[in-house]
């Protein structure tokens, strides 16, 4: 009777301990997938609310460097404050604007006449080379009449469909390219007296054969719109043998 009785209370506590084991377990489970999910998404939520920005190293610290926009704080301003803040805002608008749409016009001229000026560096390459393999002054006349000549059937088409800006921007480009003004080649080629009648020209035109380009001053713009044609030249090129 005794041994049933104790059985009986063995039977009982072991129901017991099982019920608590599989609650505990159930439990654990639980409490491991919500921490698992918890970690996720704060990963997620972390990942798409996350921002690639410049940083210095200071160090063993990485300080993050995010540039605000100005703000302005002023005093208590009278209505006709306000009215020549608005105006000065709106002129800075446009004025940026313009800015914009001027660095367009002459990114596209840029793009445009760039492949031109480096076959015109090519060219000058090319005919150099052949001069100096023919030492005959008259037949190195006729080789050049030859050269004008297929020039002209291949690109005066093209060439006069050419805005005066975008004139302006070959005339540098290929002083870029060759490192010899326009005035210099055209002198070389077709003598002086041709080259001063087109310097004529290109003055009424506002441009300017003779003049240098000058990268780091005043042609800055057109270098960096160059740079970064070069860098994607290379990088499609790269792109093919890949």
């Amino acid at each position: 009777m005794d041994n049933q009785l104790a059985d009986t209370r063995i039977c009982k506590y072991l129901r017991y301990f099982a019920v608590d084991m599989n609650y505990k377990w159930y439990s654990y489970i639980f409490a491991f997938v919500f921490t698992v999910c918890t970690v996720q998404s704060k990963a997620q939520y972390q990942h798409k609310d996350s921002n690639l920005v410049q940083a210095i190293v200071v160090g063993n610290d990485t300080i993050p460097i995010v540039y605000l926009g100005e703000v302005v704080i002023y005093e208590h301003l009278t209505p006709a404050q306000r009215r020549r803040l608005r105006r000065q805002e709106r002129r800075e608008e446009r004025h940026q604007e313009r800015d914009e749409a001027a660095y367009a016009r002459l990114r596209y001229n840029v793009y445009k006449v760039y492949p031109y000026a480096n076959i015109a560096a090519y060219l000058l390459k090319d005919v150099h080379a052949n001069l100096e393999k023919i030492p005959d002054k008259n037949q190195r006349k006729k080789y050049l009449k030859n050269v004008e000549r297929e020039l002209n059937k291949r690109f005066k088409g093209e060439l006069e469909q050419f805005t005066i800006s975008q004139g302006i921007v070959l005339v540098k480009l290929i002083n870029r390219q060759t490192g010899r003004s326009c005035f210099d080649i055209i002198q070389e080629v077709k003598g002086g007296f041709n080259a001063v009648v087109w310097q004529g020209v290109a003055l009424v035109f506002s441009n300017n054969l003779k003049r240098e380009y000058d990268p780091y001053d005043r042609d800055k713009e057109i270098e960096g719109i160059v740079l970064e044609l070069e860098a994607n030249a290379r990088a499609q090129a790269a792109a093919k043998k890949g």
